[in-house]
């Protein structure tokens, strides 16, 4: 099990600053759980062109308001506390706050922190050499390792 709060992260190697925005990588690939999740605030005013042609990336809207725009249909959506939206199909995107917007995202493949967005708005798959296994190898659960009342 993880425990882990925003404040122990903030100001170490998995808090990214940028001028546009700030994301604290909560879990990451080193992790070994499939997915990464980080709490990233963006700052009003900025234009922020992404591309993650290699995740998938869920985002959830706790705080702040903003304009998305699928590059690709030229549709936009408006955001506010409690939207989502998920770049099932590796959208090209451009989000704009219009007030300071904090977030909660969600990548598959995850992260492992050491990404810079090219070009093109894209993170590069960078892998972890040994990352924590997601469950003991070769352990299955065994009826006397469920309570009765469970099973």
């Amino acid at each position: 099990m993880i425990v882990r709060t925003v404040d122990e992260i903030t100001d170490t190697d998995r808090d990214v600053r940028t001028p546009n925005w700030r994301s604290k990588r909560i879990v990451l690939a080193k992790e070994g759980v499939g997915f990464s999740v980080h709490e990233t605030t963006l700052y009003p005013g900025t234009v922020n062109d992404f591309w993650y042609a290699n995740h998938i990336e869920a985002v959830f809207v706790v705080d702040g308001e903003g304009e998305l725009l699928d590059k690709e249909t030229g549709q936009t959506h408006h955001l506010a506390p409690g939207s989502l939206y998920l770049l099932d199909g590796n959208e090209r995107h451009q989000l704009r706050p219009i007030t300071q917007m904090r977030t909660v995202c969600v990548f598959n493949p995850p992260v492992t922190g050491r990404e810079v967005h090219d070009e093109h708005g894209v993170y590069p798959v960078l892998t972890e050499p040994n990352p924590a296994p997601i469950t003991e190898p070769n352990r299955q659960p065994t009826t006397e390792s469920i309570p009765e009342e469970a099973r």
